[in-house]
């Protein structure tokens, strides 16, 4: 019998493949070749049947079959094989199936072998698909090789006791004697090991938390050995002293320092430190600058480290390279709330990255701008929130819009402000805002009544030159019909005088009815309004009554049910129009004249007692 064909070959021979058909026949093809010879055992070419078969698998094809074959090249004493069969059960085996818990054993005699690289293909196979049950079984031999004397051997133990503590948590106190040991190692691999275990189970165990918030001080020099050592080849990245180790230590500092001051203050020096002598020309010290700004944003660090890491970010939004100005970005919007005032100086910068190119940044910029704003910058802060809300894309114009609304209302410095900040909104992005911006605006409007006639004047003259933002034509709709006399009598001290006829507020009223633009909610405003303004005018009233009739027989079945009910308004009640408005304001001045006298004579009753 020929032996089976290479791995290589196999990959040439599936690369000439030109459809999906024929790699599919290929594979088809190998697998009832490789499934012959599991059968008859060939032991001599297994380990590359296996090879061949891990190819396919990674390919998408099932390869299930080739477990067991897998274990048989665990248990043989060559190392080629047992490498092939490890990695084959790190890629067919997991804890679903009953078959992993046979290469038990094997892993416990591997894990006592005599060879290191044996031991380590061993502990990467129980730290990539080690069950609980495993975890339990080997976690005394993981724990005698965390006291080998072997570099090489203690950093790969410590990686597979990170896995048995996700699996196991109880047996985190099993660790912590060995961790106090690996600390005091001074191969940065060991020490990458030690820090990543404590550090789980740090977030595992108060009581873990507890005891390693004492070795504070050892990793403090630990991190200072690396900031302040001269060049080092074999751990020099981009020329930052191996930057994977100090953003581990920096990390685990932060878990250690959060919510205890004593220390927190032991790491106040040291991390000023890291902020200060850290290269930002290069990638790597970027990364090592943002994980100390996250340290000592979340440990009780003094004031003036917050206002360096605060700086520290606000350099980041100067960086061409957009990741940066993101999570920079990100990262002032969790200290707005702690360090206002340091944020604050970099208004400028975080503007600007309202204009950036990148639609990510630009969001983070718009939420950190909303977060800036006080009643003191608001006017200023606004006008670029305006100017950003009318050449963003429109898919960022409705969380803008809702911004500013919030925004607004919170730190309006006067009612005429607020109006025409939100009159702008609606101009700019109507179509865009929230449902319930229309009855917000009408409650803001009717509580300003000093501003009546200078918000139906602006309302007016807006909607004469453009219709198709629906919000700002149903507001103008609403104030026309409730103070549309203010806007006919021309009289307001707020603008400039303009006159405005009752024709010329009909037509505008009739173009929204008519107009293709208009919603069906949108005509009902308008024919509300134009039916109130038939108490208000006098000239013009059959015209009134033609427009509303006109829609007593509208497809639309709410326009047409109000336009029946105005129908019949006018003809049952058209005489009693200007009459029951005089009457009602004469029973108003005498209800008023009363009140008046009754307030008066109770101040001659109080007088005269005292």
């Amino acid at each position: 019998m020929l032996p089976p064909s290479r791995l290589q070959e196999l990959i040439r021979l599936i690369r000439t493949a030109k459809t999906q058909a024929q790699e599919r026949d290929i594979i088809q093809k190998e697998c009832a070749d490789i499934r012959s010879a599991f059968r008859e055992e060939d032991s001599n070419y297994r380990s590359r049947n296996v090879a061949k078969l891990l190819y396919m698998h990674m390919l998408g094809y099932p390869a299930h079959f080739g477990q067991m074959e897998c274990l048989k090249l665990i248990a043989s004493q060559r190392f080629t094989d047992k490498r092939m069969g490890y990695l084959g059960a790190m890629l067919l085996l997991d804890e679903r199936q009953d078959a992993h818990l046979l290469i038990t054993n094997s892993i416990k005699n591997d894990l006592n072998h005599s060879n290191q690289f044996v031991q380590a293909l061993a502990l990467c196979t129980l730290s990539c698909m080690g069950s609980a049950e495993m975890c339990r079984d080997l976690v005394s031999e993981v724990d005698n090789l965390l006291r080998n004397s072997n570099p090489y051997i203690k950093k790969k133990a410590a990686l597979c006791a990170v896995h048995i503590v996700r699996k196991v948590p109880e047996l985190i106190e099993m660790f912590i004697p060995a961790c106090k040991r690996l600390l005091s190692e001074k191969q940065h691999g060991v020490l990458y090991g030690a820090v990543t275990l404590i550090m789980e189970m740090c977030q595992r165990s108060t009581d873990a938390l507890a005891h390693f918030r004492k070795l504070v001080l050892r990793l403090v020099e630990i991190l200072k050995e690396i900031v302040m050592s001269g060049y080092s080849p074999e751990h020099n990245v981009s020329g930052i002293s191996d930057p994977f180790l100090q953003v581990r230590v920096l990390r685990l500092l932060r878990i250690l320092g959060h919510n205890d001051e004593a220390s927190s203050e032991i790491m106040n020096d040291v991390l000023a430190q890291v902020a200060t002598n850290t290269d930002t020309n290069k990638n790597a010290g970027n990364a090592i600058l943002y994980e100390t700004v996250l340290t000592i944003m979340d440990i009780q660090s003094v004031s003036g480290l917050r206002v360096l890491a605060v700086n520290i970010l606000g350099r980041f939004l100067l960086n061409n390279d957009r990741n940066i100005r993101y999570v920079a970005l990100i990262s002032l919007l969790k200290m707005v709330q702690t360090d206002n005032l340091a944020v604050q100086r970099h208004r400028g910068t975080i503007v600007d990255c309202m204009r950036d190119q990148d639609d990510s940044v630009k969001r983070r910029a718009l939420e950190l701008s909303f977060a800036l704003v006080n009643s003191n910058n608001v006017r200023g802060m606004m006008k670029e929130l305006l100017y950003f809300l009318e050449n963003c894309k429109p898919e960022q114009k409705a969380d803008c819009a809702s911004g500013i609304f919030l925004t607004a209302e919170k730190y309006a410095p006067s009612k005429r402000w607020h109006i025409d900040t939100t009159l702008r909104v609606l101009t700019t992005a109507g179509n865009y805002v929230r449902d319930d911006a229309v009855a917000n605006f009408i409650q803001l409007i009717s509580s300003a009544n000093e501003l009546h006639a200078y918000t139906v004047l602006k309302l007016y003259t807006t909607i004469m030159h453009d219709i198709s933002q629906q919000p700002l034509v149903q507001v103008t709709m609403w104030c026309i019909g409730e103070y549309g006399d203010l806007l006919l009598s021309g009289q307001c001290e707020e603008t400039e005088p303009i006159q405005v006829t009752e024709d010329d507020v009909l037509d505008i009223l009739e173009t929204v009815l008519q107009s293709h633009m208009s919603l069906p909610i949108t005509r009902a405003y308008a024919l509300t309004a134009i039916m109130k303004l038939s108490t208000r005018i006098r000239e013009n009233v059959d015209r009134i009554r033609k427009v509303v009739s006109i829609y007593g027989s509208c497809i639309d079945v709410e326009l047409q049910q109000r336009a029946v009910e105005y129908n019949c308004i006018f003809k049952k009640f058209d005489h009693m129009r200007y009459v029951g408005i005089q009457l009602f304001l004469t029973y108003f001045v005498n209800e008023l004249d009363h009140s008046l006298f009754c307030l008066t004579t109770s101040l001659h009753q109080i007088d005269c007692h005292t």
